[in-house]
């Protein structure tokens, strides 16, 4: 058995912060490293050390493998979490972490290249006598490829990235012009060659399980749960046990899962993902060999801690048996994004938050009053879980917890999770298939008007952003790249904030910010300037733009953004011919900055001279 003193997590937010609160139950210290404007985020103030990775975007920071591994020896901690996102599926820093004779907190590194692989997976699943979702199980090498399996199975189809995942990397054709569209944004790289091709479900529920084996061969479904509500493939809203499976269904989705983590050797905590259809057809979908964002819900009706799980599998110790589930739990992603601009990720500061509170109510956060919210790494700002004795309890609850939140300052999805937990699709007897994985895109917000909402809204009464006055004051500092706090006189450094108050642990050195473009409009729906310019909607990374000389008609696509796992096509505004391209792939662009420049084409149809 081995035995742990100091993990490093590597990641941020609300998950570091989930992590390092069971290591100090446990007695293990804790260091977080931290991005530039992370330097006085909860996370960093709640782990025992942390330690500047020195930047400000993902890949100087969370996604540095090399940085993380340099902290983790300076720090002398002996083992590495990586929490979801950034590099918890990165077989080669797992494999790194583990010849660096740290313990990785997660499944080995053959395991994750397996299974992140998706063509891989699939076959994983057909040797284990698992069915994926009907489709190929090799890389597609041409068009006629796509147009072999359409002629076959019909519209609508998906291509998903082979090294994809959380939403990224998929497209969905559902007629011959997402065909050329798709042909068009990649006829200059290599994509094709990286994709499969599936028939894409129109109508399936996104069920999974939440699985753990130890190294001793002991396996076991901590619990079901259901994950539909969802936008751009990426969950909102999950709850656990999945509720109105068909008979049989649990067993089946027991048996497989265990065919999966036995296939490929897995000991850890991991997520095997299902799709089912109101025929009663499962398909399997992939395994997430990490922790899940979704997680609480498991450990809530499950009563066990599965960050614990994970360190006691590291340690070579058995499981813990856990009793069988009981009562109902759902979880609502706090994110930042705006309703009334169709979620997209949005900025702000958070001026004031107003927690729920009371029984069944459990609160993840990664976001502090006063904090400001970027769009760099994550939309994800807090979770609220919510556990009753039955389903309609917890619905309950759940209405009652997000009537106590409150946020200024942000835009959150709180007014339409309020909106979904009164309409019968969602909370009714019959539910079981009338809320699918695109129930949210296509029938629920197009029937609701987000366009005047305010959800950022006021404190309650009474509430106040002043900290009490003190004769000493906290300041957060860096010395050699290791974060410390100062306590010094009340008014000995004059850098307090507006009023004359400051936030406890105020940092001496602010977060560089991006310069934003002289006149650029905020909104994320400003997408062209009159002079032609096409402009960024939000903060994002480029990642395929046309090249410049390009003739482009109405509605064809320019560029692509991607930010928090969701890809936005800018297309032309009219006829005309692109001249210039001013964000190339890879930059990182804030909202109005410029991304190109159109001509447009005269009267006659052609560029006026």
């Amino acid at each position: 058995m081995r035995t742990l003193h100091k993990i490093l997590i590597a990641n941020r937010a609300e998950i570091a912060l989930r992590v390092i609160r069971t290591a100090t139950d446990l007695g293990i210290d804790t260091v977080a490293v931290y991005a530039d404007q992370d330097i006085d985020a909860p996370f960093v103030r709640a782990a025992t050390e942390a330690w500047a990775l020195g930047g400000t975007t993902t890949g100087q920071t969370y996604a540095s493998a090399s940085r993380i591994l340099d902290l983790a020896r300076r720090s002398g901690a002996d083992a590495v979490h990586p929490g979801y996102g950034f590099l918890s599926e990165d077989p080669d820093f797992a494999r790194a972490v583990a010849d660096a004779g740290l313990v990785w907190l997660g499944p080995d590194a053959k395991v994750i290249r397996a299974l992140g692989d998706k063509i891989s997976a699939r076959r994983i699943a057909e040797a284990a006598d698992v069915p994926p979702v009907p489709g190929l199980s090799d890389p597609l090498s041409s068009r006629t490829d796509v147009e072999g399996f359409i002629a076959a199975h019909g519209f609508p189809v998906v291509l998903k990235r082979a090294d994809g995942g959380g939403g990224r990397g998929i497209s969905v054709l559902a007629g011959p012009a997402d065909v050329d569209l798709f042909f068009a944004r990649h006829a200059d790289d290599d994509m094709l060659g990286a994709c499969f091709i599936e028939r894409f479900i129109e109508v399936a529920r996104h069920v999974e399980t939440q699985c753990a084996r130890d190294a001793l061969g002991s396996f076991r479904v901590v619990s079901t749960r259901d994950c539909s509500i969802q936008r751009r493939n990426q969950k909102l809203i999950e709850e656990a046990p999945a509720p109105f499976l068909p008979p049989g269904v649990d067993g089946r989705l027991d048996e497989w899962s265990r065919r999966l983590f036995e296939r490929v050797g897995y000991v850890g905590v991991g997520t095997c993902e299902f799709l089912l259809e109101p025929d009663g057809r499962v398909w399997f979908l992939e395994v997430n060999p990490r922790l899940q964002v979704e997680h609480p819900v498991s450990e809530e009706v499950a009563g066990v801690d599965l960050v614990e799980e994970q360190i006691r599998i590291a340690r070579g110790l058995p499981l813990t048996v856990p009793p069988p589930p009981r009562g109902h739990s759902f979880e609502f992603r706090i994110t930042s994004e705006d309703p009334a601009h169709g979620l997209v990720p949005s900025a702000g500061r958070a001026t004031g938050v107003s927690w729920p509170s009371g029984p069944g109510v459990r609160l993840e956060l990664g976001l502090a009053e006063g904090d400001e919210v970027q769009t760099a790494f994550d939309s994800m700002l807090a979770k609220i879980v919510v556990t009753g004795a039955t389903r309609e309890q917890a619905l309950a609850r759940s209405r009652r917890a997000l009537d106590e939140f409150s946020i200024t300052g942000v835009p959150t999805p709180v007014s339409v999770y309020r909106d979904i937990l009164d309409d019968p699709a969602f909370t009714g007897e019959d539910a079981g298939f009338s809320v699918s994985t695109r129930w949210l895109e296509t029938r629920f917000l197009p029937a609701h008007d987000y366009s005047g909402d305010t959800e950022a809204a006021a404190l309650p009464s009474g509430a106040s952003h002043a900290d009490p006055a003190a004769q000493r004051r906290a300041y957060t500092i860096e010395l050699d790249g290791r974060r410390r706090t100062l306590t010094l006189p009340q008014g000995l450094l004059a850098a307090v904030g507006a009023g004359g108050h400051a936030r406890p642990a105020q940092p001496l050195r602010a977060a560089r910010q991006a310069p934003r473009a002289a006149g650029a409009a905020a909104g994320p729906d400003a997408a062209l300037r009159a002079d032609g310019t096409l402009v960024a909607p939000m903060q994002a990374i480029v990642v395929h733009a046309v090249p410049a000389g390009t003739h482009v008609e109405a509605g064809d696509l320019v560029v692509v953004l991607e930010a928090m796992k969701m890809e936005k096509h800018i297309q032309a505004p009219c006829p005309g011919t692109v001249t210039e391209i001013i964000a190339d792939p890879g930059a990182s662009v804030a909202p109005g900055d410029p991304l190109a420049r159109i001509a447009a084409d005269g009267p006659g149809g052609k560029e006026e001279s």
